[in-house]
Formats: C-alpha cells, structure tokens, sequence
C-alpha cells in the first residue's frame, strides 16, 4: 500500500473534513442478559471468579462489559473475548481516571501541541500526522496497572478489577520518536509527559484535575512507542482515546494516555499527582513488599513507569461452568504474554501445579502482543481437577506462584487456576 493510499483511506475512516466525529450520549445501559446477577462485591477474601463484580452496561461503541464505576468510567472485558489473539474494539476494557471525559473531538480545530525543552515546539493537526510521516503499525497489549487488584490478600483499595482490565490490538500511527526529533528536542530535556482531553471537577483548583504522565526521555520504551489514530484497523472508539492515543508497548496502561494533545520536554523530573504520589510501587524486586514494611515508613517507592509489565498467562476455557466428560476430549486454551519481550513457551498443569505438559503456541504477532496456546486433554477419572498455567518469555522469566502484595495493588502475575468438574461417562 502506498502512502498515499494509505493516507486516503485513514482520512476517509477518520472523517477528516467533517466539523466534528462524536459519541454521544456517554451513558450506561444496564444489560439484562444475566439471570442472576454476581455479588455486588467479594472480600474480605480473594474474588473468586475470573473478571471481577458488577453489572453489565452499555455504553456507545461498546459490547456490554462489566462496569466497576461510572464516574470515572471503568469497564472489563468479560472472559469470552479473550479466546482470539486480538481483542475487539467493541470489548475492549474502559480505564478513566477523571470524571469528566469527551463526547466529540473537531478534528478541524484539534491539534497535537508539542512545547517545552524543544528547539522548534510545533502543533501538529491530524492531516499533518498523516500526510507528513510514515505510518508504522504494532501488536501491543495495553494492561491497567491494576488488573487483577481483586486477588490481593489483604485487599487494598482502588478499583477491584478481575483480569479481565487488559486487551491486545494492532495499533498504526506514527512513531513518537519521528515527531521528537521534527519538534528538535533539547538536550537538557530529562522527561517526556503526555497529556489528554480528560479533566477533573474543578481542574483548576485540583492537582488531581489533569492526567499527566511522563516517561525519562532516555527511556528506551520512547523509541518503541507510537502515537496511534487507528485500533485494529478502525478509528479509535471514543473510550479508547478518539483520535490520537499513546501506544508504550511493554508498559502498563497508565502511559497510554488517551485523547492525547499535548506533549512537554520537560528539564526536571515531573512530581504531578499522577506521577508522585500516584502510581508507585516499592523499589523492591518486583513490587513486592508487605503492610507491616509498608507501615514503617521506611520503603522507597517509585514510579511503576520504572519497571515493565510482569510475563503472565491466564486460562480462558474451559471456564469451569460446564462440566467435563471422562474419556471426552477437551481443550485447554487462552492467552499469554510479557512487557519483557515475546513469550516463548507456555505450560499447562491438570493437577494443580505438580506437573507441567508444554503447550502449543499460537501464532507470534510481535513481541509485545498476547500469544494464544492450546493444550489437549483427555481426563481418564472423573472428578474434581485444577488446571493451571505459567508463561515463560524471552528474557527467561517465568510466573511463579507467588501472591506479590503492594499497597497500590500493582503487578499481579501469580499463575492462574481453574477448577473443572469431570462426569463419568
């Protein structure tokens, strides 16, 4: 495809040219597809069920997903739509950390303004995006830095998301470091922070009224990440990040800013709310720590930006609802994946973890996107069994069993289970 082409069929998609794309209204329609609803909330325990609690909704672009809150908008991906590699706009997870979010972009007026320690700061429109450099297009898995909250034991707060608060799509855009280096970045520039269109109540009084994230302009995950105006082949959803959103493939979701506008080279480190107190963990090996360590007073924390997203792997069928048939062939089967690079090899366990059959890898999309497996078994007894999986990536690291604990509820990766019933034939 040439670039023209390409071009032509991006603006055509976008509808660049008409005053305004919009999604509207923003509200929530309570599914009723569930017979029986799932407990408003489950603790103080682990949460038992694979996606965490709360009513199915729908909201404009979207399949029903579950919503966790309404203000901020939160919305997971049920476990059915993790069966393929690629996870459809329409179930994709929602994340929002500000209540007030935009209903319509004028692609008209909108700009990417990129200021501060630049030799030429610039503001790029989405036909500049398109016409003037050359599009790239990515596998990447975009994971909340919450995702899986509800196993934490003891719980800590936030949103109590199930595993379900994570997606993998194919992103095209363009390369954020082609528009670094058009925009002459500084020397002195020690930080790089991103920043969208959603806003806190009373923004201006607020230090927690704008979302702001920044990466050390030395990151290497900078000359990986891609400023994406289309999803899976499509415009953005609205609640995705219309029409421009940050794609870090190997980092967690906080760094994917949606809606994204502006971009500031900053001289000094960034110790906004969202940077300082907010998202840190401890700077211990792998987040882990405990509340009595927590309670001293004396671990450091830094920002989750620090570290890439842990190598993890989760069941998707059989999911437990229906039993198995002694002597029936079955499939065990899901998705795996690391911010440290390409998963390498998957295990699956039928009996709970005390042996170990290596499965059989999907195809490899890219380093960064989920990789589908699959294992056959055939139970010869009937019973109760316990499957289980763990993920192996390229940098030879490997799930264990494992429960990290932090007061941010951040890098979970503890291998998955799942309990199946076999029935004698």
């Amino acid at each position: 495809m040439t670039d023209s082409l390409h071009r032509r069929q991006v603006l055509s998609l976008l509808g660049v040219g008409a005053m305004a794309w919009a999604a509207r209204p923003a509200l929530a329609v309570v599914s009723m597809q569930a017979h029986t609803p799932q407990d408003a909330f489950t603790g103080p325990g682990a949460n038992p069920y694979w996606n965490g609690v709360g009513p199915y909704v729908t909201y404009p672009q979207k399949l029903p997903l579950q919503r966790l809150t309404d203000r901020p908008i939160q919305l997971e991906t049920p476990r059915q739509y993790f069966r393929e590699a690629f996870t459809p706009n329409a179930a994709f997870f929602v994340r929002y950390h500000l209540p007030v979010t935009p209903n319509e972009v004028d692609l008209a007026s909108w700009r990417l303004s990129l200021s501060g320690a630049f030799a030429h700061p610039v503001e790029f429109s989405m036909d500049q995006l398109l016409r003037e450099f050359k599009p790239v297009t990515v596998a990447a898995v975009n994971q909340c830095s919450g995702n899986s909250r509800s196993r934490f034991q003891p719980r800590v707060p936030g949103g109590q998301w199930g595993n379900g608060a994570m997606g993998n799509a194919m992103w095209t855009g363009v390369r954020l470091h082609d528009l670094l280096a058009r925009a002459g970045l500084k020397r002195e520039a020690t930080w790089i922070q991103f920043e969208g269109l959603d806003r806190g109540v009373g923004a201006d009084d607020k230090p927690s009224g704008r979302f702001m994230k920044s990466l050390p302009a030395n990151d290497p995950s900078l000359d990986r990440a891609v400023i994406a105006f289309l999803m899976n082949g499509e415009p953005l959803p609205m609640l995705n990040g219309f029409p421009v959103r940050m794609v870090v493939p190997g980092k967690f979701a906080t760094y994917w800013t949606k809606h994204l506008s502006f971009i500031r080279a900053l001289t000094g480190e960034d110790n906004n709310f969202w940077m300082n107190p907010a998202y840190r963990i401890p700077d211990t090996p792998g987040g882990d720590t405990t509340p009595q360590a927590m309670a001293s007073g004396k671990v450091k924390s830094v920002p989750i930006g620090t570290v890439d997203m842990p190598v993890r792997s989760f069941i998707v069928d059989p999911d437990g609802s229906v039993p198995l048939i002694q002597g029936m062939p079955s499939l065990i089967r899901g998705v795996a994946f690391s911010g440290h690079g390409a998963v390498v090899k998957v295990e699956v366990s039928t009996d709970g973890g005390s042996t170990w059959s290596r499965a059989r890898l999907g195809k490899d999309h890219g380093a960064y996107s989920f990789r589908t497996y699959s294992h056959a078994w055939t139970p010869r007894a009937a019973g109760r069994f316990t499957l289980a999986v763990r993920a192996t990536d390229k940098a030879g690291n490997v799930q264990t069993d494992h429960g990290v604990w932090n007061p941010g509820g951040y890098l979970w990766n503890r291998i998955e289970r799942q309990d199946v019933t076999v029935l004698s034939a």
